[in-house]
C-alpha cells in the first residue's frame, strides 16, 4: 500500500508566480486593466466631485453662516429675557384685554406684574379700579408671545396673577339664600380649559351664581381658561369640591333642584319647566354624567336636537340650557 506524502501547504505556492501586481503590470493581463481602470475611476471621480468649499462661493457660505449665527443669538437672547418673566410661586400669566381688565377690577385678585407691548395697551386696560397696581412694563411683543404662548391672542397685554381665593360650597349656598331664582352650573369632570372658560362666560352672561367642579379631573385655573372666559373668571366664582355628590346634596339642602343634562332624559329642559333655585349638571364630552352623579340628580332632562348631529359641545349645551332656564 503506497504511503501518502505529508501535506505541505507552502510547497509550490509561489512556483512560477510573479510578485503580486508585477505579472499583471508586465504582461498586460486583465488584472492590470482592472487595476488601472480603478485608479482612473478614482481620478475621474475626484475631478467630477470637487470639495464642497470649491463648488460654491465662499462668500455665500459665509453669509449663510453669519445669518444663522445671528438668528441663533437672537433666539438665545429672547430665551434669556423670557426666563426673567417666568411665573413662579403658584402664579400664572393671563392675557387679553378682557381677562386683564377684569383682573384689575377684581379686588380679590393679586396682580404681580403688568406687561404691555405699547403704551396704548395700558390705556385700553386701565380699568375702573383705584387700588394700587404694579408699574406697567413695556416689552417686545416676542416676550408676550412667549409668556402667553405663540398660538395665543394676547392683544399686546398680559398680567402675572395669583390664583383666586377658594370659594366653598357653603358660601354659595349662603349667597343664594336671598335669591329665590338663583342658578348654578355643576360640571362633572370637564377637563378642557377652553370648555370651562366658555361655560364661565355663559354663566356670567345669564346671571348664574357660580360654577362648581371637581378638584381632580377638572381644568385648572390657567391663562388659557381665563382667556376663554373673557373676564368671567374674575366675575363668577369657580368652586372646586372634593366630593361632587356631597356638594350636590348640600345644594339640595339649600333649596336647589338638581337637573342633569343627558341625551336619554325623558323630557326636554323646556318641558321640565324648572323654576326657583336650579343647579344645572353637565358631564364631560363622551363620558357624560357619571353613574353616581346621575343618582344624585332630581331629574334628567335633554336638549331636543333634530339635525344630522345629535349632540352639542358641552360649552354650547351649557349656553343653550342656561338660556332656556332664564326664559322659564
Amino acid at each position: 500500500m503506497p504511503t501518502r506524502k505529508p501535506f505541505r501547504p507552502d510547497k509550490n505556492r509561489d512556483r512560477g508566480r510573479a510578485p503580486h501586481g508585477a505579472r499583471d503590470a508586465e504582461s498586460g493581463s486583465p488584472g492590470a486593466h482592472r487595476g488601472n481602470r480603478s485608479q482612473d475611476k478614482k481620478k475621474s471621480w475626484g475631478q467630477e466631485r470637487p470639495p464642497r468649499d470649491e463648488r460654491a462661493s465662499p462668500q455665500r457660505y459665509s453669509a449663510e453662516s453669519e445669518d444663522s449665527k445671528t438668528r441663533r443669538e437672537s433666539r438665545q437672547r429672547n430665551d434669556d429675557i423670557a426666563a426673567g418673566y417666568k411665573a413662579g410661586g403658584g402664579s400664572y400669566w393671563i392675557y387679553g384685554n378682557h381677562a386683564v381688565l377684569a383682573a384689575i377690577d377684581n379686588p380679590k385678585r393679586r396682580i404681580r406684574r403688568l406687561l404691555q407691548a405699547n403704551p396704548d395697551a395700558e390705556k385700553a386696560a386701565r380699568g375702573g379700579s383705584d387700588r394700587p397696581l404694579p408699574r406697567w412694563e413695556t416689552v417686545d411683543r416676542g416676550i408676550l408671545d412667549r409668556v402667553a404662548g405663540r398660538e395665543s391672542v394676547h392683544q399686546g397685554i398680559a398680567a402675572q396673577v395669583d390664583p383666586l381665593p377658594e370659594t366653598d360650597i357653603e358660601d354659595i349656598a349662603a349667597l343664594a339664600a336671598d335669591r329665590p331664582e338663583a342658578k348654578i352650573v355643576i360640571l362633572d369632570q370637564v377637563t378642557d380649559p377652553h370648555n370651562v372658560g366658555a361655560i364661565l362666560r355663559s354663566a356670567a352672561a345669564f346671571g348664574a351664581l357660580a360654577v362648581v367642579l371637581t378638584e381632580r379631573n377638572a381644568a385648572p385655573e390657567s391663562g388659557v381658561l381665563a382667556k376663554a372666559a373673557s373676564g368671567a373668571l374674575d366675575v363668577v366664582p369657580l368652586v372646586r369640591v372634593t366630593n361632587l355628590a356631597r356638594a350636590m346634596e348640600q345644594l339640595k339642602a339649600a333649596g336647589f333642584w338638581i337637573a342633569g343634562l343627558a341625551a336619554e332624559g325623558e323630557r326636554s329642559l323646556a318641558e321640565a319647566r324648572l323654576s326657583g333655585r336650579v343647579g344645572l349638571c353637565l358631564g364631560a364630552e363622551g363620558a357624560g354624567l357619571r353613574r353616581l352623579t346621575r343618582s344624585h340628580c332630581d331629574l334628567l332632562a335633554k336638549l331636543p336636537t333634530s339635525g344630522p348631529i345629535g349632540h352639542l359641545n358641552v360649552s354650547n349645551a351649557a349656553a343653550v340650557a342656561l338660556y332656556e332656564l332664564s326664559r322659564s
